[in-house]
Parts: structure tokens; sequence; C-alpha cells
């Protein structure tokens, strides 16, 4: 699955002013009217299209006018006003003078901003109720339009946050050809406080536009901004898009108003959201050394992750400003096509041990010139490492198209040594590609042998096995029982992950099964939620962290005749590991990396802080992703434990998981969750008083420790608690979604 990003632009932002003042130029034939001239003036720039209100203050007045009453108003007054709100909520619709655009032509490449007045999470029930009848009107003109996106204020309070998610849902359920952006601040909740002034009147009937939500900085340097400060706007966020159970149709609008933290692990959360917009205003402007605007280099860099790491990025509003020269596009850096050959991929398991892969396939696998010189590299040092001078028996298994046969005759030409390569082969159409690769390339320096790696009789003993690790999924099957193996052994490592979008696609399937495959991902919007410091008394370990591995040859392995093992049961493994999570995030699956060690100091690696001085620039090895059912929010400085488990049968591999998360509190446990002392008469051990001792399995059992349920005796120490806040469910028990055959 592949998405081109020729689509990112940059959009202008229109305010009232700029299309009064167009309104009082004379028209032209080419823009005969003002949005068409803002529209032409825009692109001449280079700009890609306009973000505009939809309203005008005209409309703002009169549903002021209906839906707010101020005190003291006479009774008579009154009684009109509410007839002409019943007549607008029973009919709801605009006047000529209420809108800014008017025809088809004026709304081509336009994004609505929804009017900012409207209060969605007011504390009146009544501005609640009127606000989002104005806010279906006017996502049902802009739907009459042919405008496919709105952007909408953000939430004002807080306390009534679940109001205006609901709002929202209801929205998207009306207008289902409608994207709706949420506008946010990309932190400091606290500016977004509602102010009712006194009396109970709107803040909406007290400023014609709420200003930018902006950073609120404390005069004391030294104090540091708390992670609920950091968190809160996420936060906010992260019950609209629960609310609205994720839907694809709603997006991020980011406010990038607000000077950006340095703190990389908070900036990090925003790349695994569904950011589709981004907010520039003119003030996030400043002077380089030569007096030109310039973007500050912390927020290029976080423009360009986002435009990478996002899907569905559609542009970035600029705010343009007069005084310092910005309508012109040329002072927004290269970002814009940044990531414009970028792609994600995402596929079930690849199955080569039972099915046979197509030839595209393979041609995919081979484009990776990474893989294949390491491989060359490990038999080339493999068989300078080889003792004595006699013939050395190669055996490529899994041979495929014969990439890795002819990277070992490189390495035999190499090392001057006598060598001879089998290659072994079971799908009966790459098996022909060999044969042509012999007849044509290999002649007699190569044995074909058609037939599963795991059950042909070899013609003669292998010295070095040499087996293709196929994408990101390692199979640990037979290997030499003496000798030399390529790869010598697999490691696997997990870390939980954040990603919104890659759990909507998981889900994308309306079944179980869905979310209980794991998936081969190019991970781009996502967000490792795990860090490497410490949590108490050391039970986290760092951010990735290894969950099994795997040996060639193993020694403890029982073989038969053949040196095959008996059954597969030398493969199962199983991990418990604990993360330390130092922001807020919400858990929607983990990533699984691997690392392989070919021979010597040479391997693969996709391992996030390895890959680059391991191999750097693979291609062919992606990610697992194991979804979660149902996202499990995960507050800052808690900790997650997670369980998987890689089991097998004779004909099947399968993965099951599952996580639980904690919270550390530092305080004593509560007299409720304390054991009761035992009373002194029951001194037989019976629940309540009686005149018989009847024997009981369960009172008459042998006593066990107090803790035998205690989560681990480390987690009662004084001062500190672990309290449960959540966990999944178990995850592809008995591989009943997905399995890997054998």
């Amino acid at each position: 699955m592949s998405l081109s990003w020729d689509r990112a632009g940059l959009t202008a932002l229109v305010t009232h002013e700029d299309i009064s003042k167009a309104s009082r130029a004379p028209p032209t034939p080419d823009a005969p009217t003002p949005i068409l001239a803002l529209s032409s003036q825009s692109r001449a720039k280079g700009y890609d299209g306009l973000c505009l209100p939809l309203t005008t203050e005209s409309w703002k007045k009169r549903w002021m006018n209906m839906c707010l009453l101020p005190e003291g108003m006479e009774e008579a007054a009154g009684i009109a006003a509410e007839k002409r709100a019943e007549a607008w909520r029973a009919r709801p619709g605009f006047l000529l003078n209420e809108v800014t655009l008017t025809q088809l032509d004026e709304a081509e490449g336009v994004i609505a901003l929804v009017s900012e007045w409207l209060e969605l999470d007011s504390n009146d029930d009544w501005v609640r109720h009127d606000a989002e009848i104005a806010l279906q009107q006017e996502l049902s003109y802009a739907t009459y339009l042919n405008i496919h996106t709105a952007i909408l204020p953000p939430p004002r309070s807080r306390e009534h946050l679940a109001s205006y998610a609901r709002v929202v849902n209801a929205c998207l359920k009306a207008s289902p050809y409608m994207h709706i952006s949420i506008r946010l601040p990309i932190y400091n909740p606290s500016v977004l406080e509602s102010r009712v002034p006194p009396g109970g009147q709107s803040p909406s009937s007290m400023v014609a536009s709420p200003p930018t939500p902006r950073l609120v900085v404390s005069d004391d340097r030294g104090a540091e901004t708390t992670s609920a400060n950091l968190d809160g706007t996420w936060e906010m966020w992260d019950v609209i898009r629960s609310m609205c159970d994720y839907n694809t149709r709603l997006s991020l609008t980011l406010d990038l108003t607000p000077p950006l933290p340095v703190n990389s692990g908070f900036l990090s959360k925003w790349k695994a959201e569904a950011v589709r917009h981004l907010f520039l205003p003119a003030s996030t402007f400043i002077a380089n050394t030569k007096g030109y605007p310039v973007l500050p280099k912390g927020t290029q860099s976080f423009i360009r992750d986002s435009i990478t790491a996002s899907r569905q990025f559609a542009s970035t509003m600029a705010e343009p400003d007069e005084d310092q020269n910005l309508a012109s596009p040329k002072y927004y850096p290269g970002w814009r096509k940044s990531g414009s050959s970028q792609s994600r991929r995402r596929s079930c398991l690849f199955t080569p041990l039972m099915d046979n892969l197509q030839s595209v396939t393979y041609q995919t696998f081979e484009q990776d010139p990474v893989k294949y010189h390491n491989y060359e590299e490990a038999v080339f040092h493999a068989l300078l490492d080889w003792p004595g001078n006699g013939r050395i028996v190669i055996c490529v298994a899994g041979a495929g198209r014969g990439p890795i046969v002819s990277r070992c005759l490189n390495a035999i030409e190499r090392a001057a040594k006598d060598a001879h390569v089998y290659a072994v082969e079971k799908n009966p159409s790459a098996f022909v590609t060999l044969q042509t690769r012999k007849e044509t390339e290999w002649e007699d320096k190569v044995t074909l042998i058609f037939g599963d790696m795991r059950s042909t009789e070899p013609v003669e003993k292998a010295d070095i096995l040499v087996k293709v690790v196929i994408g990101s999924c390692p199979v640990a099957d037979s290997a030499a029982d003496d000798g030399i193996s390529i790869p010598s052994s697999y490691t696997a490592h997990l870390a939980p992950l954040s990603s919104s979008k890659l759990y909507n696609e998981a889900r994308g399937r309306k079944d179980e099964k869905g979310l209980e495959t794991p998936y081969v991902v190019m991970f781009q919007a996502v967000n490792l939620l795990s860090g490497d410091g410490e949590c108490t008394q050391g039970r986290c370990g760092p951010s990735i962290q290894e969950c099994w591995e795997f040996e060639h040859p193993r020694p403890d392995a029982v073989l038969d005749e053949r040196g095959l093992p008996l059954t597969n049961s030398h493969n199962v493994r199983s991990a418990k590991l604990n993360f330390f999570i130092p922001h807020a995030g919400v858990l929607h699956g983990l990533a699984g990396y691997f690392e392989a060690v070919l021979y010597g100091n040479i391997g693969l690696s996709i391992h996030p802080q390895r890959k680059d001085r391991i191999s750097k620039d693979m291609l062919s090895w992606f990610p697992l992703f194991f979804p979660f059912k149902e996202p499990l929010y995960l507050p800052s400085n808690s900790e997650l434990q997670v369980n998987i488990w890689r089991l097998t049968n004779q004909r099947q591999v399968w993965y099951e998981w599952h996580a639980e998360n904690f919270l550390n509190v530092n305080a004593p446990p509560s007299p409720e969750t304390e054991m009761p002392p035992r009373s002194p008469a029951l001194g037989n051990g019976a629940f309540f008083s009686s005149p018989r001792n009847i024997p009981s399995p369960l009172v008459d059992a042998m006593p066990m420790p107090a803790d035998i349920f205690a989560l681990d005796p480390r987690r009662s120490e004084a001062g500190t608690r672990l309290i449960k806040i959540g966990h999944t469910s178990l995850h592809n028990p008995g591989g009943r979604s997905s399995w890997i055959g054998l």
C-alpha cells in the first residue's frame, strides 16, 4: 500500500479584513468577485489555495440577537427574539450578506473556517444547543458549495469537552462527505479555558474574533513546564477522536503559534496523530543574520516530520504579514516537497515455508543491495576462517531466484577457496529461474536440488549453511548440526507504539481478525511511547527491549537420524517486558524489530537505535505491527507490562500478546486494601463461628503466603505502590486469526 505526497501544499489564510479590502477594489473580467480576486492573487504568489471564514459578521450578529438574550431585555422584545430563534431552529439558513462564498468557482480549492465564536462547549446548555444547529448549518452550506474540508475552532473548556466531542461526532454522521479538522494549539491547554463574564453572557458576544491560542510564559525562567501542561491539549484531542470512534474523516489542524518545546519526546507524539493541516502565523517567523524572515530550525524540522509521517497531510496554512513581506511562499523552506517519494507499505506476514512466493515478491526483496552485500561479506569471512585447504560445501537453503547463490560464488572467488554450492528450493516456479541461471551463469559451480530444505536428503554434508531471511519474518528452521550457519542467530525486539492511522487500517477489515494479525509495515506516522528513564526499583528496561533469541546450530535440540528436530517445540518463546512511559499516550499496538547476526560482526538489523551501524539503508526488512483491539490510555510516568508468546505446532507458528498498565503511587496502602488481622475467635480458620467444624477444601487447606496474589514483592515496598489501571484482552489465542504456515 503506497501513497505519494504530491498534494501537500501551502494555503493562504484569509481574514474578514482581507475580504472587505478586496470587495472595495473594482472587479475585473478574470476576478469578478472579491474571493476570486483573492484566490488569483494568492495563486500568483505561489499558494495552492485559500483558507477563509465561511460566514460574515452579519451572521454572527443575527445569531446573537436570536440566541443570546441580554439581561434586562423587555419581555415583549424577548418573546419576539425567541420566535425568531424558533423559526430559525426549525429551518436553519443564511441570508445573502451572511456568507463569504456564493459560487462554485469561488469555493474551488477552499478550506472553510467555521465561525470561531460558536461555543460547542459552553457552560450554557441552550448556547451549546444553538451552536450545534449553527455548526450543522455551516457544514451543510459548505457541502452545497462542494467544499470538502472544514476547520472547527478549538474547545474552550475542558469541563464540557465531552459535549464538544459529541457535537463533532454528530456532524461527521450528518455530513458524510465532509472532512472535519479540529484546530488545536500544540500544547498549554490553560489558554483554552472558558472565561465566562458576569451575567452568564457568552464570550462570543464580547469579542468579534477569539485570539489565536497563545502560550502564557511565566517570569520565572527556572520553572519547568509541567507534563500536565504539555499533555493537556493532546489529551483533549484524544477524548475527541475516541468519542468519534477514530473516524477517518476527523483530523487535526495543529496551531504552531506557541513556541515549540525543546522536549522531543513530547513533540514525537503528534507524529502518530492524524495531522492534516498546520497553522503558521506570521509571529512564527524570526529574522536570520541577513534580516530575512525564516522559520526556526525546530519548527522546520517538525513540519518536515509531520509531512513525512502523516499519510493524509494536506496543507500548511500561512498567515501573510505585509510588514515582514511573508506573502510569498519563497520564505517557506523545501519541506513542501519533502517526503514526496515516501510511501507506506502494510501487508500480512509472508508464509514462505508454506506458500510459493510470486516472482514479483522475490524481485522486491532482490532490489535491496545492502542485505545481499552483507550476506556476501558473511560468506567471504566464513570461508577465510574455515580451517584447512580442503573442498568446502556451501548449501543455500531457500535459494529463491538465486541472488544469494550469486553472492556465494562472488565470495568464493574473492576468498580463493575450493568450494561448491548447493541451492535448495521448493518453489517449482522459482526452480525454473534457478535452472535458467545455472545454464547461463553458474554452470557446474552450482548443484540444484528441488525440494523442501527441511526434509530433502542432502547429497553431502554442508560445511556452511546459508539461509535466506525473507522480509521481517525470520523463521527458525533447520540448521547445520556443526559447521557454520549463516545467520548464526536472530533476536526479536519490542516497543509500545501509538499510531491512530495504523489502528484504523488494522480495524478496517471489520472483523476480529484484522486486529489480531501482525502486519509488516514501513513505519511513518508512529510514536514509540516508551522511554529509557528508570522507574521505581529498576523494573523497567530500555525503550526497545529484546524479546528472545534463536541460535544456530542449537546444541540442546533433540535431532533425528537426518539431523532434524523431532518437533518444532524448540522454537517456542515467550517474553515479559516492562516499559517506562514518560509521556501520556494511547497504546495502539506493539512495534516488532529484528536483528540477525550473519557471521562474526556482520549482520542485518532494523532496530531503530542500531540499524544505521549494522545495515544502513536496508530496504527489504520492515518492522512488525501487533495491533490491540481497543486503544489503551497510558498516563505519563506510568509503567506498561507486555507479555508476548511465539507458539508453534507441527504445522503453524503464531504470536499471542497482551498488555497491562500500572501507575506508581507514592502513598501507603489504603485501609480498604490492607489484609485484616485474623480474629482470635476464629482460631480454627473458619470464616464464621460455628458449633460444627466441617472440613473445607479452602479454609482447611495449607496456609499460603499472604503475598501470593501480589503483583511483585518489590512493588509493595515502603513509600511506593503500583496501581493497575488497565489491561487488554489476550490477542490471537491459539492462532485463531493469524499464523505462519510451516
